[in-house]
């Protein structure tokens, strides 16, 4: 059977077409009952989100009076404070060596990272100057969260859509500043200026925190969070944080403290769950949760008894209450950068509360929570239904696969059809081009004057050719992933003598992944991959029978499928982008790209791209890339990732234009 998840009321929000800009939001917010009513389990909660792209948007605005609540100041503990103070130092020290050692350009220089005021005297490293580079940003005081419980009890489906792309916005500028303070360290290293690496994460969350960038701060959020959708998928805690679904560092329980909330007691709102306790139980639908304390750090076996207090006390509250929790579990993948990725797997309500004593022979406060009904596949779920369609998709799905591999051994991994909806089969009607063929003329003209390949007898380094052709720098990091997005990208290719082992050569070697074609009720042909498939990681290409212009005019007036690399959007600009950060940071316009005269025929031969679905809020982007010739009018259209995309999620890309070629495409 079709392992997509049932439908909901909630669409996926990848696939609506819908135009931007979007009207102002106004999510329908009210706060929960805390007197001892319990909540719908339909309710959902909405976020506030510093600042929103939409300059009508206000967040407070939209709050009925009866919301506000007075709120006490904020006394953090000892501990979160000198965690984000070393969060901040780092941020400081970054902030200051990055500036220190960034060579002076003209400020019209779009190639550099943070353009730099004209030579003069060195600024005085205190707050920002009207008119100065903000790169010198200096920390300040993390602003409190609120203790404001709401939840939104409506959204329309624009609200959705204008939350899933605020937080992924967040999580781009996250990612992006990563990949920078990472490769500035790896710069160093290189350099003997660096004697130890430091968690880029951590400071990355810094920096964003500095800019008031962490979102959800201003309302604590009960319930679903409009914008993160149940299977989502993160790499570092701190992501968490940012993004507002789970609020503490280390912690498993996050809650809002007696001292702090309008009962006078504490609430929970969500957990972790990674196996950090001995007594935890976990079958999914049903979770006997383990509260915090009585156990030495790092230790999984218990050394004393727990105590009601603190989260312990928060989850017995919220129990009473009928205060649904978020429920966050971390799971070990070979996917990750880390090892581990944390899977939010939706909302559960605690049932039954008690002490026990534990496997070591400790009182333990154990916690059963059952997954509320109503809600997509758990995460988890899907990641494991996932690994068993690679191993045995027969056994797994007995009926509806019409082909366990449409490329015919043509791609680096097999290409799967499923359809267990309808009797179309008309994937198995063209042929399987795993590259793209270019005419002849595409390899001549007076854009083709690369002036060769470069010369590296072992992986190419900065300095050489071809970092120059991509404007001083390589466009990926060492395991291949794309670190900012440009107009075109040159990788090493058919005229470089560097092997194949060279990090410059990264979707000229075809897919990383297993992608099915599947048939889906709402977009017709769709395409999911079996695999979790990391943020700027190359997915695919755009395959067929290239036309020069003269060609594609001709083949266009009889109607056939052309694809046209000319209305793709700019979604590249978003990949990379710092700007949130440093405002300053202007979008690469190098390389340049010529006019895209050239189009896809792939009307008799076509790859698993061409079954893309259209979206206006995309989980995928197109990227041009040169490799196999110079001619800039006909580069490669390579798919990228937006964001981490699970197991079975619909991938989506924005096609510009939606027309009758979209639907030839899709359908």
């Amino acid at each position: 059977m079709d392992p997509s998840p049932p439908a909901t009321p909630f669409p996926d929000l990848n696939l609506i077409p819908y135009p931007l800009p979007f009207p102002k939001v106004e999510p329908k917010l009210e706060q929960p009952d805390l007197a001892g009513s319990s909540p719908s389990a339909d309710d959902r909660s909405g976020p506030r989100e510093p600042p929103p792209p939409n300059p009508n948007l206000n967040l407070s605005s939209l709050l009925s009076p009866e919301v506000h609540t007075p709120l006490q100041q904020l006394s953090p503990t000892t501990d979160e404070d000198a965690l984000f103070a070393e969060y901040f130092r780092l941020a400081q020290l970054f902030l200051s060596s990055y500036a220190a050692k960034r060579p002076v350009r003209p400020t019209n220089d779009a190639r550099s990272l943070v353009p730099t005021p004209q030579a003069g005297p060195p600024a005085a490293p205190a707050a920002e100057s009207n008119g100065s580079s903000s790169a010198l940003v200096v920390s300040k005081r993390r602003k409190a969260r609120s203790a404001e419980m709401v939840r939104v009890s409506s959204l329309s489906v624009r609200d959705q859509i204008y939350f899933r792309d605020l937080v992924r916005r967040t999580r781009i500028t996250f990612e992006s500043l990563r990949a920078l303070l990472i490769r500035e360290e790896e710069k160093a290293e290189s350099l003997g200026l660096l004697a130890k690496r430091t968690r880029a994460d951590l400071k990355a969350a810094a920096l964003m925190a500095d800019r008031d960038l962490w979102l959800n701060r201003d309302k604590r959020i009960i319930g679903a969070i409009p914008g993160i959708n149940i299977g989502d998928v993160f790499f570092f805690r701190m992501e968490l944080c940012v993004i507002g679904l789970h609020g503490q560092v280390q912690a498993g329980i996050d809650y809002v403290p007696a001292s702090r909330s309008s009962s006078g007691e504490p609430i929970a709102t969500s957990i972790i769950v990674s196996g950090g306790y001995e007594d935890d139980d976990d079958s999914g639908v049903v979770l006997i949760y383990t509260g915090h304390g009585g156990r030495e750090r790092n230790q999984l076996k218990q050394s004393i008894n727990q105590k009601l207090e603190g989260g312990n006390l928060a989850l017995e509250r919220s129990m009473n209450y009928g205060i649904e929790i978020r429920v966050i579990r971390g799971i070990k993948s070979d996917r990750s950068p880390i090892g581990k990725v944390y899977v939010y797997d939706g909302l559960y309500k605690i049932v039954e509360c008690w002490m026990d004593t534990g496997k070591s022979g400790f009182g333990v406060y154990k916690y059963k929570l059952i997954r509320m009904q109503g809600q997509e596949e758990m995460g988890t779920v899907v990641l494991k239904l996932a690994e068993d369609l690679k191993a045995q998709p027969l056994r797994v799905r007995p009926a509806g696969y019409l082909s366990l591999d449409i490329s015919m051994g043509k791609e680096n991994f097999p290409v799967s059809l499923f359809n267990d909806i309808d009797d179309d089969q008309d994937p198995l009607l063209f042929e399987y081009l795993a590259h793209p063929i270019h005419p002849v003329a595409a390899f001549q003209g007076k854009h083709t004057d690369g002036g060769g390949g470069c010369e590296c007898v072992s992986n190419c380094s900065v300095g050489c050719c071809c970092a120059e052709r991509n404007g001083g720098e390589f466009p990926y990091d060492r395991n291949g992933m794309l670190l900012k997005g440009k107009p075109l990208i040159y990788e090493c290719g058919t005229m470089c003598r560097c092997p194949p082992t060279c990090p410059n050569r990264v979707s000229q070697k075809g897919l990383r992944n297993r992608l099915e074609v599947f048939r889906s009720r709402e977009t017709g042909w769709g395409v999911r991959s079996l695999d979790l498939i990391r943020a700027g990681a190359f997915i695919c290409e755009f395959s067929g029978i290239v036309l020069m212009k003269q060609q594609a005019e001709v083949l266009s007036m009889n109607g056939d499928s052309l694809v046209c690399p000319g209305r793709f959007p700019g979604r590249w600009v978003e990949w990379g982008d710092i700007s949130d950060v440093f405002p300053d940071y202007v979008p690469p316009d190098f390389p340049s790209l010529a006019d895209l005269s050239c189009s896809i025929d792939v009307s008799r031969a076509r790859n698993v791209a061409c079954y893309l679905s259209h979206s206006c809020s995309p989980n995928v982007f197109v990227q041009f890339v040169l490799y196999d010739h110079y001619n800039v009018s006909c580069p490669h259209l390579m798919i990228f990732a937006m964001e981490n995309i699970p197991p079975l999620r619909e991938l989506s890309i924005d096609y510009g234009v939606v027309d009758e070629w979209v639907a030839r495409l899709t359908m």
